[in-house]
């Protein structure tokens, strides 16, 4: 079944956009697991809400820091923290994923 924004708890859904916009990094529970990550793409890939983060600290099964691509709807406890992240980040490691709707993105540097 395919997701939509309104889906999302709403507090979940403005706390997202607002993090992306702001650049701060973010704390929430995934698989049992808590994780901080900054959020650069919110939105709907191929019908599910998603957030693409760098996972900077907490638990994972996989190495750290890293991309993770995130089910919206199975993150639990998610905050804002007070610290920032710098923006876009360039990396050889970074996907570009296609999304069917993009809610939220951070923007590039500007020079």
């Amino acid at each position: 079944m395919k997701q939509s924004r309104d889906d999302v708890d709403p507090k979940v859904n403005s706390l997202l956009v607002q993090a992306i916009r702001t650049k701060h990094l973010i704390r929430f529970r995934y698989k049992d697991q808590e994780r901080v990550a900054e959020p650069h793409d919110y939105g709907i890939q191929n019908g599910t809400v998603r957030l693409f983060c760098y996972q900077v600290s907490g638990q994972s099964s996989t190495r750290l820091p890293g991309w993770r691509l995130v089910n919206v709807l199975d993150m639990c406890d998610c905050e804002v923290l007070a610290k920032q992240f710098s923006g876009n980040r360039e990396t050889a490691s970074r996907r570009h994923h296609q999304w069917d709707e993009l809610f939220a993105r951070v923007e590039p540097p500007s020079h």
